[in-house]
């Protein structure tokens, strides 16, 4: 079965029924935390094979029906990867409505809420596993790149639901339902911003070209018919 480059409404549907039937009851993923797994998976300083990245998905390995049932899984699974591909493209402000991240929300998510609604924390917890996949390479890229420090910050408060204190000896001051919304409504701008200097950091560099210097005593090659070091070498 070919992978399809994007989710509709109908497969997005049967992904989440499956993982709630086959991943959810085994410690695995539910959608959402899916979502946010392979969102961390996508903008990698490193590739993780299909292989490697659908194991954890389901706790335990599920055994399906036959080659086509598992075809058909494994057919959606990368079609989430396709969508979520596709999403790092675009920023907060001109992401496409079938490629937001897939999270959920209450209906009306402007209307007051309890701060304890923990919404976006399978999604965080999610995107971390994934970062576990590539642990020793997203620690150097922590290290080198303090913005990046700060948007893992960030979704450490959606996973938390904390913000930690300055002083390791104070107390964490939960978030609020709204503070967890504005990190969710940047999700988008910090993956593609992620994405972006993924890119970046992939392309190659073209080396500088230094034409060979001539021999201090050989003719100069401007013509002159002086010697180099005493023309254009002096």
């Amino acid at each position: 079965m070919k992978a399809p480059a994007t989710l509709d409404d109908d497969q997005v549907e049967r992904l989440a029924e499956l993982l709630e039937q086959r991943a959810v009851p085994f410690k695995g993923f539910n959608l959402e935390a899916l979502d946010g797994y392979l969102s961390a998976l996508v903008v990698s300083p490193e590739t993780v094979p299909f292989e490697q990245w659908q194991l954890p998905i389901w706790g335990t390995p599920p055994r399906w029906a036959d080659e086509d049932e598992r075809a058909q899984v494994e057919a959606l699974l990368q079609g989430h990867w396709n969508m979520v591909s596709q999403r790092v493209r675009f920023g907060d402000d001109d992401l496409p409505d079938h490629l937001a991240p897939l999270l959920w929300l209450p209906e009306d998510p402007e209307q007051e809420q309890e701060d304890e609604l923990d919404v976006g924390r399978d999604w965080a917890f999610g995107f971390f596993r994934g970062v576990e996949l590539n642990e020793i390479a997203w620690d150097q890229r922590l290290d080198e790149h303090g913005w990046i420090d700060e948007i893992f910050s960030l979704l450490d408060r959606l996973a938390s639901g904390e913000v930690l204190a300055e002083d390791p000896t104070a107390a964490a001051t939960p978030i609020s339902y709204r503070e967890r919304l504005e990190i969710i409504g940047g999700l988008p701008g910090m993956l593609a911003d992620l994405h972006h200097h993924r890119i970046e950091a992939l392309t190659p560099r073209e080396p500088i070209r230094r034409e060979a210097t001539p021999d201090r005593n050989a003719a100069c090659p401007c013509g002159s018919g002086r010697k180099f070091k005493k023309c254009c070498g002096a």
